[in-house]
């Protein structure tokens, strides 16, 4: 598993309700999932129904929070990952200064939605 991506059980519910606010603040980098606007569409689908499995009890929390965590590692970055999770601070990229500004924008509004 990956640096980031994992949740824990116990945390599940705070992660669905970030995450879902989160995809659909038009300000956050969610909103464009690397990759288009078909590509976050479908990130917000899967997103909903691992929500709905998990709320009408068609999953139980561990498995949710698997999923969850694989979400994670499909759809997000490391930096919006760590921005979500609060425990430090984003790696910055090694981009121009043009695409590190609107990045640094995007993760500012991301920290909105912070879970930790």
């Amino acid at each position: 598993m990956a640096v980031y991506g994992g949740i824990q059980a116990h945390e599940l519910e705070r992660w669905l309700n970030a995450l879902t606010n989160a995809a659909y603040d038009r300000r956050c980098p969610l909103v464009k999932v690397h990759g288009g606007n078909a590509r976050a569409r479908t990130a917000r689908q899967d997103l909903l129904h691992l929500a709905n499995d998990y709320r009408c009890g068609d999953s139980s929390r561990e498995e949710s929070a698997a999923d969850l965590g694989r979400w994670c590692q499909t759809y997000l970055s490391e930096a919006e990952w760590y921005v979500l999770v609060g425990t430090r601070q984003a790696p910055v990229p090694t981009q121009g200064t043009e695409a590190l500004s609107e990045e640094e924008r995007s993760l500012t509004v991301l920290k909105q939605h912070r879970v930790g």
